[in-house]
């Protein structure tokens, strides 16, 4: 059960809550429940592919964002054997939004990068709701540098409502920290994995997001503006969110059909937060066959795949 469901779970969650209650009754009773509680089994499982099997890019929008979903760092913290974080971009500070280090997944050393956004009001504030600032995506680079220099490959993962758009921020370089990632991502000399875990949102998400493999979670969405913003600039009224959600086309579906996105990795039935476990292995599983394919290729080959992929996306008239 969630802890905080979303209106449309909420059916899900009152079945749930039936079943245990029955279950444990039947301890009680000798298992007289057992008949009922399989026909609400039965009865959860259609109410939850129905449910989950028709949702709206806003629906998915809210999804990505739900409270209890697993961050970058839950699934470091379940994939990762000896993990090691690196703090500071040697320039200005340690920005906790963008979160990195060291690690071994089956063995195999690799560098890691991710968002960290926060769940409770002092560790939001912390993590600046996950919107990094310049110095994140520096310490960002300085990983992916090292990761360059000892041969290592790079994964990210993505969960940002996008790049801090403080003055601050904008005073220190944002843009141009942004587009320094872009520019050596797209060049650097080893396999890169990205992975869009909950929201992928503008510059932010990009600055961590140019990969040989670029994979979304069911239901995580990426997007060039949020839904809010979007409906902020349309309608004047942020309230049309769910308006806009539609047209952005930011869903994962949607991502992989404009060949955005490599791979859509399967959420667990109601998303990845009912199931965090199932999660992160089907997940781990995912990336270490892309990691195997990327690194078996010769290094100029990798790197030209890389330029084809992204010479490849869009359309255009001239």
């Amino acid at each position: 059960m969630a802890k905080y469901p979303l209106d449309f779970e909420k059916p899900l969650d009152e079945l749930i809550r039936r079943i245990r209650e029955l279950e444990e009754l039947s301890l009680d009773g000798g298992g007289q429940y057992e008949d009922e509680i399989r026909r609400l089994r039965r009865k959860l499982d259609k109410l939850g592919k129905e449910i989950f099997g028709d949702l709206t890019p806003w629906q998915k929008t809210q999804l990505a964002r739900h409270i209890e979903r697993p961050y970058p760092v839950d699934y470091f913290r379940r994939m990762l054997d000896g993990f090691l974080e690196i703090h500071g971009d040697r320039r200005f500070g340690d920005d906790h939004s963008v979160l990195g280090g060291i690690g071994m997944l089956d063995g195999k050393p690799l560098v890691v990068i991710g968002h960290q956004k926060g769940r409770d009001t002092k560790s939001k504030i912390k993590y600046n709701f996950g919107m990094p600032n310049p110095e994140g995506y520096r310490k960002a680079l300085r990983l992916m540098k090292l990761a360059e220099k000892f041969g290592r490959p790079v994964l990210t993962m993505i969960d940002t409502p996008g790049a801090y758009p403080g003055i601050g921020a904008e005073e220190r370089g944002q843009a141009l920290a942004i587009a320094e990632n872009l520019r050596e991502m797209s060049c650097l000399r080893v396999p890169i994995v990205a992975v869009v875990t909950g929201e992928g949102g503008s510059g932010g998400a990009l600055a961590l997001g140019v990969g040989d493999r670029v994979l979304m979670l069911e239901y995580s969405v990426y997007s060039v503006i949020s839904p809010e913003s979007c409906a902020a600039i349309l309608w004047r009224d942020s309230s049309k969110a769910p308006e806009a959600a539609d047209p952005l086309r930011l869903t994962a579906r949607d991502a992989y059909r404009f060949r955005i996105v490599d791979e859509i990795v399967p959420e667990p039935l109601g998303g990845a937060h009912r199931d965090p476990q199932k999660m992160a292995a089907a997940l781990k599983e995912v990336i270490k066959r892309h990691l195997q394919e990327l690194q078996s290729l010769p290094l100029e080959k990798l790197l030209e795949q890389r330029y084809n992929k992204y010479r490849q996306m869009g359309e255009y008239g001239e």
